[in-house]
C-alpha cells in the first residue's frame, strides 16, 4: 500500500509540476533577472523602428505594420508543444469575435527564434489559417521572423522572457494587445480565449478612434480584473452612475413640480 501511495504521489506530481510551471510562466508579476515568464509592461511602447521579414520574404518595419489595434503573439515556429495550440486558439477566437480582422484590428505573430525564416513562417501560416473558420483578409494576420537584435528588443519591450533549452525554448503564452501607435494595452493569458475578452481589449486599444455607442456602453460597464485576468461587470461604476442619474431625475421632477405649483397658485379663482 505504501508503495502504491508513493507511486500515485509521484504520478500526480509529474503531471501537475509542468502545469504549475507553465502557470508560473504566465503570471504578470515582476520576474527575477533571467527567469522565464512575462513581466507586464502595460503603458509602455514597442519600438516601431524594428525590422522583420514576413512569410512572403518581404522586409517590413513595425511602424508600417502596426497601424490599427494589434494582437501580438510571440512564438517559435518549430515549437513542439504550446505554440501551435496557442495560435489555433487565436484563430478560433478571431473567427468567433464580431469585430472584423483586417479592418477593426489585426493579428501579428513574431517568432523569437532567430533561426526561423520566411519558409517556416509560411508553413505555420498555412497550418494556422487552415483552422480559421471564415474568410481571413490579406494582411489581417502576419507571420514575421527577425534577427536576434530585433527579437531581443521586441521581447524586452513586452516583458516576454524566454530561455533556450537545447533546440527549444521555455516560455509563457499570452496575447499582447497593442494600440495603433504601439502602446501595450492588455495581456490576455492562456491557450484559449473568450471572444468578449478579445473584443474589449481591442476596443481599449483603439479607444483613440471613434467607438460606436454600444461599444462605449460595454467599455463603461465592464473593466479588466488583473487578478482574474478577464473582464468583469463593474458593479460599483454602474450603480454609481444609476445613483447619479436617479438623483438628477429626482431634482428635475422637484423643479418641474415647483413650477407647476407656482402656475396653479397664480391662477385667478372665481368667487
Amino acid at each position: 500500500m505504501r508503495f502504491q501511495g508513493a507511486f500515485a504521489f509521484v504520478l500526480v506530481w509529474s503531471i501537475l509540476c509542468p502545469a504549475s510551471s507553465l502557470l508560473a510562466q504566465t503570471h504578470g508579476a515582476a520576474l527575477p533577472q533571467g527567469e522565464v515568464g512575462i513581466d507586464e509592461q502595460l503603458g509602455s511602447y514597442v519600438p516601431l523602428d524594428l525590422g522583420f521579414v514576413d512569410a512572403d520574404s518581404d522586409s517590413v518595419y513595425l511602424r508600417d505594420v502596426i497601424d490599427k489595434p494589434t494582437v501580438l503573439t510571440l512564438v517559435y515556429y518549430h515549437c513542439p508543444q504550446i505554440c501551435l495550440p496557442l495560435l489555433n486558439g487565436v484563430a478560433d477566437v478571431v473567427s468567433k469575435t464580431d469585430l472584423k480582422p483586417g479592418k477593426d484590428y489585426q493579428v501579428l505573430t513574431v517568432s523569437f527564434d532567430p533561426f526561423d525564416n520566411p519558409r517556416t513562417a509560411s508553413r505555420i501560416r498555412s497550418n494556422v489559417t487552415a483552422q480559421f473558420k471564415g474568410t481571413l483578409p490579406d494582411g489581417a494576420w502576419r507571420f514575421l521572423t527577425g534577427d536576434s537584435t530585433a527579437i531581443a528588443a521586441l521581447t524586452g519591450a513586452t516583458g516576454f522572457k524566454v530561455m533556450r533549452v537545447g533546440k527549444d525554448f521555455a516560455h509563457g503564452t499570452t496575447l499582447i494587445v497593442l494600440s495603433p501607435d504601439g502602446k501595450i494595452v492588455r495581456y490576455l493569458y492562456g491557450l484559449s480565449f473568450f471572444p468578449f475578452d478579445l473584443k474589449m481589449a481591442v476596443m481599449e486599444a483603439g479607444e483613440g478612434k471613434v467607438v460606436p455607442s454600444v461599444s462605449r456602453v460595454l467599455m463603461f460597464c465592464f473593466s479588466y480584473d488583473p487578478k482574474g485576468r478577464k473582464y468583469v461587470f463593474n458593479m460599483t461604476r454602474v450603480v454609481g452612475a444609476l445613483v447619479v442619474l436617479s438623483s438628477l431625475v429626482f431634482v428635475l421632477v422637484l423643479v418641474a413640480l415647483g413650477r407647476k405649483k407656482k402656475r396653479t397658485s397664480g391662477w385667478p379663482t372665481t368667487p
